[in-house]
């Protein structure tokens, strides 16, 4: 398939961003690993060219067709450049939907979500890696497993897997009641401020075995109980606080649940949430909340309904009947009614990524920016592992640095060591 020409149809999840996106919602989202050494440029480049045929499925450009847009291949050499202008940035109409930027001794890739999720970018990005490494003479173990880029792609990665486990008759999920939202007014343009810290695996561990919950669930606690205190902030207006809903919009990489290769998008998202209205919750009522929500959530018979509910309304033939110039206003005003007035907020967890002795020698730390959150939820948060670390990252476009200093706060207060790594376009407060 790779070999030709072909085109394919954006998969569910990719379906809403055309209609969306602008300067601000960008849907793209970066993997950055820091080297040890500064990156060679030559052999940086000699990488991409080498693999970027090994991932035919990411050198297409987004058409426009009558219905609905595609994907369609293209012959283009992915873009290498300077890393020298806002993170996650949208991409130019009609062009490349990836890119590899590179700033001293950090290489970054940034990812249209119109391709993939961060399960896909996870292996483009040890691919790249293990080529570049190849290049500068560094040992790359033959047990390490990547991309081999001379081999040919599984024709199962190029698959929309929701369609493939898609089923019949299942009854649909029900609307959500809208969230609270954080109150605090914007950032003066470019937005986006981005705070990273690293925290030490052992030390999160710890205390997630303590609380006998895994470190997404933990982390997850966090951060609602960062932003119960700011609605419980007695100065803010009580217009805000309308409605008492706190609800954290968590991805579930899909492929841990059903057996595909796909390197397009294969995640789908639980919602746990805490109704204010009935009171303070502590911390512990708050993660012994969340454990069994989350529990719940992701088996498989309520994640076949989530599916289901997504992959249907794009099969029902009226709406496959519209045309896209009506159907695009619908799925703006279905993305801010039915989608994000939904959560609160989005807490991103990639789980980890793993590189043999040798590689490790030569790679500092690793870290992903979610795509820039939307203005109704004002602040999003991606985690990974690597290492002995933790790196989460804050994407803020707001004046206001509360939730994250709520946040790494309680950390600390639980004898957690926080480092700030990365503190970028903070315009008024910092941490």
């Amino acid at each position: 398939m790779h070999d030709q020409a072909f085109w394919y149809p954006l998969d569910n999840a990719a379906k809403i961003f055309p209609a969306v996106i602008s300067d601000e919602i960008t849907s793209v989202f970066r993997f950055s690993v820091v080297l040890r050494h500064k990156v060679h440029i030559s052999s940086l480049f000699a990488a991409v060219r080498t693999i970027e045929s090994r991932f035919p499925y990411y050198k297409v450009l987004l058409k426009r067709g009558f219905f609905w847009y595609y994907l369609e291949s293209a012959c283009f050499l992915t873009p290498v450049v300077v890393d020298d202008r806002m993170p996650c940035r949208r991409f130019d109409k009609e062009g490349p939907l990836l890119r590899i930027l590179v700033a001293d001794n950090r290489i970054s890739a940034e990812f249209s979500h119109m391709l993939t999720d961060g399960g896909g970018a996870q292996e483009f990005v040890k691919t790249l890696l293990a080529q570049y490494f190849i290049n500068r003479g560094i040992e790359v173990p033959p047990d390490f497993t990547y991309m081999d880029p001379s081999g040919k792609p599984d024709p199962e990665e190029f698959e929309d897997a929701y369609n493939r486990f898609f089923k019949e008759n299942i009854p649909v999920n029900t609307r959500r009641p809208k969230a609270f939202h954080l109150p605090f007014p914007f950032n003066r343009k470019p937005r986006l401020g981005i705070i990273t810290a690293t925290l030490p695996v052992s030390a999160l561990k710890e205390k997630a075995r303590e609380k006998q919950v895994n470190l997404t669930v933990y982390l997850a606690a966090v951060y609602f109980y960062a932003i119960q205190q700011i609605f419980e902030d007695p100065a803010l207006p009580r217009r805000k606080k309308k409605t008492g809903k706190i609800c954290i919009q968590i991805p579930i990489n899909t492929r841990n649940l059903y057996p595909s290769k796909t390197m397009r998008n294969f995640s789908l998202f639980v919602m746990p949430e805490i109704d204010r209205r009935l009171g303070h919750y502590t911390f512990d009522e708050i993660l012994k909340s969340v454990f069994h929500q989350m529990q719940l959530e992701t088996d498989v018979k309520l994640v076949n309904k989530i599916l289901s509910r997504n992959v249907g309304s794009e099969r029902n033939i009226i709406v496959r009947a519209i045309p896209l110039f009506i159907k695009n206003p619908i799925l703006r005003m279905n993305f801010k009614k039915m989608g994000c007035s939904q959560y609160t907020g989005v807490l991103s967890n990639l789980g980890g990524i793993h590189f043999p002795p040798p590689m490790m020698e030569h790679i500092e730390s690793v870290m992903v920016v979610p795509p820039p959150p939307n203005k109704l939820t004002k602040v999003s948060c991606g985690i990974i592992g690597f290492n002995n670390l933790i790196t989460i990252t804050f994407g803020n476009i707001t004046r206001s640095r509360e939730l994250e200093r709520n946040f790494f706060r309680f950390l600390t207060s639980e004898n957690i060591p926080v480092t700030i790594t990365y503190n970028r376009n903070c315009h008024d407060e910092c941490l």
